[in-house]
């Protein structure tokens, strides 16, 4: 029998967050992001969950040819660009949409010669100060951008630091908003602004957030980039890790649980041992009083993750025994809720998914 870990990936539940981001945004495409193989779902089954998406944006060259060779035709955006001039060629091969932030970017497609038009994303940095031309060096980057002979449409791009905070007193999403039409003014082209933050606050921001484009992410996996829970923007759990516990333990007051011995007993304790750790993509920082689910029944973390194994309170389960049935996160528990305990966010939870643990697709409510 396999170790009894298991994360359980719901296609249906992907295929209502895709449903429901469209529900905010019902004049724009939607570019569904798939980076980080899918938020830690598996490319090909995000390419499967998210098939009536408009596109797919990701981040790793090879992963767009990927999505190619696994015969997804519709457009493919590379978030970050290209890496390298040998990229431009990749571009026309397989018809992936480039972004383009930097002056360095617009060499390598001037000096490589394209025998295919593409499309490219030219973006702008209104605020977030990571990738993209200031609003004052915008129009030149776009002229030299339209003068290449093998660039087809230029889509205008900028990215929200604050999209969950829509009043955020050092740079709200107004302000950013505000900077992207005045680099912009002028120019032809489609609109890409709103990442999920955006997406979920459009019925409040609609007119400053009407654009021909959205690029949702973690919304589409059942995870909200801040402020009010999934549930109540009407998202499902996209990935539900499952485990059950291997061992038991009766403690006596004083008695102390795992490597450091952090935690001890104030009275007499039923400790559960779980097959999960943290080279399972598990949190090690995660503290005594992380939610867990035991059998339908919450409970707590007690002690320090270890490698393969963590501890959780099985005082309050009254039938607890070897086998039953442990929900980490997920279904019946959301991600957020396990990231904030941990002090950490869900896409972290969902990214650092370890290969070791075994994946099974199933519809949400059943043990997959």
């Amino acid at each position: 029998m396999p170790r009894p870990l298991c994360a359980t990936i719901h296609l249906d539940s992907m295929q209502h967050n895709l449903n429901r981001a469209r529900s905010c945004a019902p004049l724009a495409k939607l570019w569904a992001v798939v980076k980080a193989n899918a938020y830690g779902h598996g490319l090909e089954r995000g390419m499967r969950g998210f098939a009536q998406a408009d596109g797919l944006a990701l981040v790793e060259t090879e992963s767009a040819v990927r999505l190619r060779e696994s015969g997804w035709i519709k457009p493919i955006l590379l978030l970050e660009g290209i890496f390298d001039a040998s990229d431009v060629p990749l571009l026309a091969e397989h018809n992936i949409n480039s972004a383009v932030h930097c002056i360095e970017q617009i060499k390598m497609l001037e000096y490589t010669q394209l025998y295919r038009p593409i499309d490219v994303h030219l973006k702008m940095n209104t605020g977030m100060n990571r990738l993209g031309f200031r609003p004052e060096d915008y129009a030149a980057a776009y002229k030299r951008l339209r003068a290449i002979p093998g660039i087809r449409n230029i889509t205008h791009m900028t990215h929200f630091a604050n999209a969950d905070e829509l009043e955020h007193p050092l740079l709200a999403i107004g302000e950013q908003v505000r900077r992207f039409r005045a680099g912009a003014d002028g120019l032809p082209g489609e609109r890409s602004l709103s990442n999920s933050g955006g997406v979920l606050h459009q019925p409040q921001l609609a007119d400053e957030l009407s654009s021909d484009w959205v690029r949702p992410g973690i919304m589409l996996y059942g995870g909200t980039p801040g402020g009010r829970s999934a549930q109540d923007y009407g998202l499902r759990p996209t990935m539900t890790l499952r485990s059950e516990i291997i061992g038991i333990q009766q403690l006596q007051p004083g008695d102390t649980v795992g490597y450091g011995s952090r935690f001890v007993a104030e009275k007499a304790m039923t400790i559960g041992v779980v097959a999960c750790g943290y080279a399972d993509g598990y949190p090690r920082h995660a503290p005594h009083g992380t939610p867990v689910v035991v059998d339908g029944v919450r409970t707590t973390l007690v002690g320090r993750v270890s490698m393969d194994m963590m501890t959780v309170d099985l005082t309050p389960i009254a039938n607890a025994r070897v086998g039953s049935k442990v929900t980490l996160w997920g279904d019946g528990l959301p991600i957020d809720e396990v990231a904030q305990a941990a002090g950490t966010i869900g896409y972290e939870l969902m990214c650092a998914l370890a290969q070791r643990v075994r994946v099974t697709e199933g519809r949400m409510g059943t043990d997959g």
